[in-house]
């Protein structure tokens, strides 16, 4: 069996990673990955015949063919590998999790650094026990500044992570009511999100702290952290900032500690609560020595495109469109941005959250009541969570395409629109229709 220092040879002159038989990029290495309803082993042949140089394996194979290299775990193989690749890089790398705001926080810390570091960042939402190695092992000799996303919904996946990475540096985004059925409660989130800070405290790395979130304060003060800044809006934070404009998209003015002089950034995200995910950006850069010219191009220049915070105009509306994920805490922020928007008519349109565990019926019943209170020509409410609780007061819809139909007969028109659900509600459907 080939233990990861002899396959990081065969790595070394074939950088490319393959998984999935249906993209195979020639002289890639392929790891046959399983899960639950598919086993990698039973399509390396093919992945040779497409172009790979190699096949990892941990199934026997047909035939004494030499580009099948087997381990005892594909899986185990390629986080080994990962980790491997890691400890030849002497770059730093900025770890990232939290509930809500991750892929954004990590999108605009990349928009920063790449004004002056050559960069490498988690694409899309790869950040999981494989999303991290495959990452890792995409980064090559000319990356200066690695940005490394890192999501879980159980107590011990970011230390384990944490382990393949390695990160130098590191922030949490903040922590909420997310995952629930997998962290069993919010302690178990804070439990596990705290995972980074142990790791960047036992390291002696470097921590980027949202110092005016309580929550996050407390969890830094129980732990030994000797390099730490800090970022929000209190003036006496390292980087403090305010917004200071909301229509709908977000100016934002921040100033430096060591200078006092201020700055203003205009923006191309929506949602209030995307002001502190913009500061850290602001202050890993102040960090990392980037200019507050260089910071202002960088965050200016970021066009979110992921339906996250995304502001969508259509010939009838004009859409908040953030429906890529949903839990308790990110649903208040959304709701909570919609009532401070300035607009003639307003309309809710919101999708049930997943893995909410058994706090399911309560926190959607928070969150309808909190909609009521917003002012808004109609609200609709979709999925079978929200139908529970339905009422007269609102529209419910046990699917997305019951809302869709309802919305192709009644449509809304010339009105600020936010869609928010979890992404199996699939709402990119209702784009069409509003």
């Amino acid at each position: 069996m080939m233990e990861a220092e002899s396959l990081y040879s065969y790595y070394l002159k074939h950088p490319v990673i393959s998984t999935d038989t249906r993209n195979i990029p020639p002289n890639s290495l392929f790891f046959a990955l399983k899960g639950e309803r598919f086993n990698g082993n039973q399509f390396a042949a093919q992945a040779l015949d497409k172009g790979a140089s190699y096949a990892i394996v941990d199934e026997p194979q047909d035939g004494d063919d030499q580009r099948y290299l087997y381990v005892s775990d594909v899986l185990t193989s390629l986080q080994e590998l990962a980790r491997h690749h890691r400890s030849q890089l002497g770059i730093p790398v900025v770890g990232i999790t939290g509930t809500n705001g991750k892929t954004t926080t990590k999108e605009l810390i990349q928009a920063v650094l790449s004004q002056q570091f050559s960069t490498y960042a988690t694409k899309g939402n790869l950040n999981n026990h494989i999303g991290v190695p495959l990452t890792i092992l995409s980064i090559t000799a000319q990356t200066e500044i690695a940005i490394i996303e890192m999501g879980a919904n159980h107590v011990g996946e970011i230390a384990f992570l944490c382990g393949i990475a390695e990160p130098t540096h590191g922030l949490i985004t903040n922590v909420g009511r997310a995952h629930l059925e997998g962290f069993g409660s919010f302690d178990g989130v804070k439990k596990a999100k705290g995972e980074l800070y142990d790791y960047l405290a036992s390291h002696n790395g470097t921590l980027f702290l949202q110092n005016d979130n309580p929550i996050l304060r407390e969890m830094v003060a129980q732990r030994h952290v000797r390099q730490l800044v800090t970022y929000g809006f209190s003036p006496e934070n390292s980087v403090s900032g305010k917004l200071v404009s909301a229509n709908p998209l977000l100016d934002i003015q921040w100033a430096a500690s060591e200078s006092r002089s201020h700055h203003t950034v205009c923006t191309q995200l929506t949602g209030a609560y995307n002001t502190e995910n913009i500061l850290a950006a602001i202050a890993i850069g102040q960090h990392f020595g980037v200019s507050p010219e260089q910071i202002g191009e960088g965050i200016n220049g970021y066009q979110p495109t992921n339906n996250r915070s995304q502001l969508t105009k259509t010939d009838r509306n004009t859409l908040i469109c953030d429906y890529y994920n949903a839990n308790a805490s990110s649903m208040a922020a959304a709701l909570e941005n919609l009532r401070t928007l300035a607009a003639d008519r307003k309309a809710i349109v919101l999708g049930d959250m997943f893995e909410m565990g058994n706090d399911s019926y309560e926190e959607h019943r928070k969150v309808i009541e909190t909609a009521l209170s917003v002012e808004a020509a109609r609200r609709l409410f979709v999925g079978k969570a929200f139908y529970e609780h339905r009422q007269n007061e609102a529209e419910f819809y046990e699917t997305t395409e019951a809302a869709k139909e309802a919305l192709t007969q009644t449509p809304i028109q010339n009105a600020l629109v936010l869609l928010k659900a979890s992404r199996g509600m699939a709402f990119e459907k209702l784009v069409d229709t509003l």
